[in-house]
């Protein structure tokens, strides 16, 4: 049974909702700690929590593009996300049950795609 575009965009949202309120404490914007005075490894840490969110390797091979990427993707983002495709999903229902033609971005869909695939893991 294949699902309706509102259907995906609305799974992508729950799933991106979900995964931020299990965040828990470190729900905040996060940040690089000494970012200047280390390349490797890095801590990454959220703003106004006293504990360290994620690290990345050791490894001199590793470039800090990946913990800046982290912190840029940080739960506010994913909040947004939610909220993003869940109003992409109210449009796409009401256009598609008022007017009979789909109203969804392909640019929500392909994100929603994206998050409904993996949902977070490997």
């Amino acid at each position: 049974m294949s699902s309706t575009a509102a259907e995906e965009l609305r799974q992508a949202a729950d799933k991106l909702r979900g995964l931020v309120e299990a965040l828990g404490d470190c729900r905040g914007s996060w940040y690089i700690v000494n970012e200047q005075d280390r390349p490797y490894p890095q801590s990454i840490s959220n703003i106004g929590v006293p504990y360290c969110v994620a690290t990345t390797t050791t490894d001199p091979h590793v470039p800090p593009h990946i913990a800046q990427y982290i912190c840029a993707m940080h739960p506010g983002v994913g909040k947004a996300l939610a909220d993003w495709l869940e109003r992409e999903a109210k449009q796409e229902t009401y256009t598609l049950a008022e007017f009979t033609y789909r109203s969804a971005a392909p640019e929500a869909l392909a994100v929603a795609r994206q998050i409904n695939a993996t949902g977070g893991r490997k």
